[in-house]
């Protein structure tokens, strides 16, 4: 027989298990599906755990004084103790609001039977060990309980629940739900390989049987989004053109665009290529096989992974290196590590501001209305253009763009009115105006040193109060501390106001804008984005208020 306090603990209990579980879900897919990467995070983020553990370890004390005394705490305090606090804990999570909600893909769904598989076995257990019983023998019982006890005499034997242990086992199914999770990750790896490779290999075939369609990749440790997106803008003038959407830059990313994006009147496909390790360019190289490549910068990012900036850089020129000899490398020869390897390459062609390059911006001017740049070819053409895009970073990209349209038969003029219509990436250096006199520069998906230092020159162009709002950045490795110290040198001789977003993230900034000698009134660390926001409307001034929101911690950090 399984007693009612039985049958309440499991259904409670899986009902947090569902919504507990909810949450470790969406941060392994945030980390990719990565196993080695989701058990870095939850490393990191042991406090996220602190609580479930301290409520696990007071469940096993409290059933120890179960067994070795009939208490009423012996019921009721395993019920409380645990399971109230659990319940409030898993809808603080299963609440948070994310930039990036959990997806339910097949992937995850089939993650998710597997979960409840092993969940389950645990529950099968439970029932099985319910057979034992534990007894508590009442002194006096009110008579209003007479009826429902049956008992007897004065001192009653009373089933008040089953052999603990069976509650012992429901109890760790919830509190490993954070191990079983990424377990069943692991479980599926097999059938997800071969899930993938069914997909990727349908993806190749659709691709063989595009012939007239050119694939050209792009890659880079910044700029490689904004650069898809000009490059889109421009080829979209003259030809049927296909780019992969939004963060669509992982083997399945790319492989999902092919197959549900990609039409037969396709004439280009342009295919943004991410990488956090070595090899991950190759093998996106290996799927969408582009006769023509584009790497827009190589930089300290994604060190944590990397392990080096050398390995940075060979992942960047792995795209380099599948372009056939018919085909043409596209490089940032602004770029110090690029322009190194450049003569590594013969089918390489260069584009920058600098001396030397083959497609060459000069005459830039910039204003806090946009900007204007002249572009010279290989051949000595030129043509004069302007953009409501800001800063001579974005005239790098631009360049690039423009090279490899025009190298397809655009002439260089037709360029002019798209070019021209160009707007901003969302939330890079994407201008804002809120009204009352305040206006919000986004950058908040950069994360690198040298769009941070752009950015900045940026925010200097403007006549105004010039407020920085930012977290810092992440994922750049044993260096992370140094940039972040740089960045907060150079945020100072830039900003009026420096609101932090987080005391410990922050730290580095912090220290770099102290030792610079800057007016640390004028410093104000945050708890959290609101409270940086509701300090930016606080700061009263003569001047228009102009906010940069520099970098944005992601969800799984």
């Amino acid at each position: 027989m399984i007693t009612i306090s039985y049958i309440l603990f499991a259904i409670c209990s899986l009902i947090i298990i569902i919504m507990y579980s909810i949450g470790e879900f969406h941060m392994l897919q945030l980390n990719g599906y990565k196993t080695p990467e989701h058990s870095w995070w939850m490393k990191k983020n042991l406090k996220r755990y602190a609580l479930p553990t301290i409520v696990y370890v007071t469940q096993w004390i409290l059933f120890a004084v179960m067994l070795v005394s009939d208490v009423f705490v012996g019921l009721i305090g395993p019920l409380i103790c645990t399971l109230i606090p659990m319940f409030g804990y898993s809808i603080a999570i299963h609440r948070k609001k994310y930039k990036k909600p959990l997806v339910y893909t097949a992937r995850v769904k089939r993650m998710m039977v597997t979960f409840f598989i092993l969940i389950a076995i645990f529950f099968a257990l439970s029932i099985l060990l319910s057979k034992g019983e534990h007894t508590i023998y009442l002194e006096r019982i009110s008579n209003e309980f007479k009826n429902e006890f049956n008992y007897s005499d004065s001192y009653s034997k009373v089933v008040w629940f089953r052999n603990p242990l069976s509650y012992i086992l429901i109890a760790t199914a919830l509190y490993l739900t954070p191990i079983l999770v990424p377990l069943s990750n692991l479980i599926n790896k097999p059938v997800e390989k071969a899930v993938q490779n069914w997909y990727i290999n349908d993806a190749k075939k659709i691709l063989a049987s595009c012939s007239d369609l050119h694939k050209v990749g792009i890659t880079g440790s910044y700029g490689k989004t904004s650069m898809k997106f000009y490059l889109s803008e421009l080829l979209s003038s003259q030809y049927e053109t296909l780019k992969t959407p939004e963060s669509f830059n992982t083997p399945m990313g790319v492989t999902i665009t092919i197959r549900r994006d990609l039409k037969p009147t396709h004439q280009y496909f342009i295919c943004e290529m991410g990488a956090r390790r070595v090899h991950e360019i190759k093998e996106l190289c290996g799927i969408a096989n582009p006769h023509d490549g584009i790497i827009t910068s190589v930089g300290p990012q994604h060190l944590e992974t990397f392990g080096s900036i050398e390995n940075v850089v060979n992942t960047k020129f792995e795209l380099a290196d599948s372009i056939s000899a018919l085909g043409k490398v596209y490089l940032n020869g602004d770029n110090e590590l690029i322009r190194k390897k450049a003569p590594d390459y013969p089918n390489a062609i260069t584009y920058g501001l600098q001396e030397g390059n083959d497609w060459r911006a000069t005459d830039v001017s910039v204003s806090d209305r946009g900007t204007e740049f002249t572009v010279t070819a290989p051949d000595g053409k030129s043509c004069r253009y302007s953009t409501k895009l800001l800063g001579e970073h974005n005239v790098q990209n631009l360049l690039g763009a423009i090279a490899y349209a025009a190298d397809t038969g655009i002439p260089m003029e037709k360029l002019v009115l798209p070019v021209k219509r160009i707007a901003a990436v969302p939330h890079r250096l994407q201008l804002l105006d809120k009204g009352n006199g305040v206006t919000f520069i986004d950058d908040a998906y950069n994360s690198n040193p040298s769009g941070c230092r752009a950015a900045l020159a940026v925010l200097g162009l403007f006549d105004a109060c010039r407020i920085l709002v930012t977290p810092g950045m992440v994922e750049l490795g044993a260096k992370q501390e140094e940039l972040n110290y740089e960045f907060g040198q150079e945020a100072s001789k830039a900003c009026d106001y420096i609101v932090l977003v987080g005391k410990k993230q922050t730290e580095p900034i912090y220290n770099g804008i102290k030792d610079s000698g800057y007016d640390m009134s004028k410093v104000y660390v945050a708890d959290s984005l609101n409270d940086a926001l509701a300090k930016v409307n606080a700061y009263t001034t003569d001047k228009k208020k102009i906010v940069l929101l520099e970098n944005d911690l992601p969800d799984n950090y």
